[in-house]
């Protein structure tokens, strides 16, 4: 079996991600790196903190662990990457070619996430089709976008199997999150079942396409375990689930947590998603590879509820 490489492993979708691939793989076949770490969630298995901007250390663990496939999730997002532009786009760009260097002759198969980010005020809000107008306004889309192009070139110009996905907002319960515009749809469930009032850094009527980890996970792995024939996008596939405005989650909430109560102080996180889609057309990866989601938002609401409430102590 192929040995899993995950850059990033600690962070909101490199946990879960860790957790999953180690239970269908065997966990002394899937490495976890991160700066950090590890986490107690993924302190199971082979762990080594990594620098991705190091890449001689990279090529170590490549050769030590004899890798073969890299799931690359590390980056500045979003709201983290407005604080400081030239350190999110070093991060995010030159960790990037690194890894699509190493696809030219070591490594067999390489997983990037993209994200909504790239897409911009230009770009149809309503259904966002898979091939439409990008332009992006933060370094996090910028960055997104530009890596996205370096992908399909990597694919075409030397054969790299290189596989991505578009994700919307991710909502998960195991991890904190982690700097992203859409984070509000994690931290909400928190001040619910902590009985506290909930005040939200965008407005009430801001719908945004959101998925649970859940169906993130399965998404990322179908996508890696799909026939290459299968894999026609080597940009970035839009992946959809659901949409929601602040208000609706908090309705939703409510119907559990009736006093529950949010308020809308809106920062400049409102003008980033003010640039991104509602709504998301994935077509294309229901066709080419099966998409398909299996959480609606009283699923996620009931889901994260549950959970949250089995884990946080007071």
């Amino acid at each position: 079996m192929n040995k899993i490489l995950i850059v990033g492993a600690c962070g909101q979708l490199g946990t879960e991600l860790t957790i999953k691939l180690r239970e269908l793989k065997g966990k002394d076949n899937v490495v976890a790196t991160d700066l950090r770490g590890p986490v107690d969630l993924i302190a199971d298995g082979p762990f080594e903190k990594l620098d991705i901007l190091d890449k001689s250390q990279f090529h170590d663990l490549l050769k030590k662990y004899q890798i073969k496939e890299v799931y690359h999730l590390a980056a500045v997002l979003s709201a983290k990457g407005e604080q400081d532009p030239q350190f999110a786009w070093r991060l995010n760009m030159e960790s990037l070619m690194t890894v699509l260097e190493a696809g030219k002759d070591i490594v067999e198969k390489i997983y990037w996430p993209s994200s909504i980010a790239v897409f911009g005020p230009g770009t149809p809000k309503q259904n966002t089709p898979q091939d439409t107008i990008m332009d992006p306004n933060t370094v996090y889309g910028i960055s997104k976008l530009a890596g996205e192009r370096w992908c399909e070139y990597y694919h075409d110009k030397y054969g790299v199997d290189i596989r991505s996905l578009r994700y919307p907002g991710l909502i998960g319960y195991k991890t904190l999150p982690g700097g992203g515009t859409t984070d509000y749809a994690v931290d909400i469930f928190h001040k619910a079942i902590a009985g506290n009032s909930f005040e939200c850094f965008l407005n009430e009527n801001t719908v945004l396409p959101m998925m649970y980890m859940d169906d993130a996970v399965k998404a990322t792995i179908d996508l890696m375990e799909a026939p290459i024939g299968k894999v026609r996008v080597r940009s970035s596939y839009n992946v959809a689930a659901m949409s929601f405005s602040p208000s609706q989650i908090t309705s939703e909430i409510q119907k559990h947590y009736p006093d529950f109560v949010t308020r809308y102080v809106p920062d400049f996180r409102q003008q980033i998603a003010e640039g991104w889609p509602s709504t998301i057309d994935d077509s294309v990866a229901r066709a080419d590879w099966g998409w398909k989601n299996a959480f609606d938002l009283p699923e996620l609401v009931e889901t994260m509820l549950a959970h949250l409430k089995k884990e946080i102590v007071f």
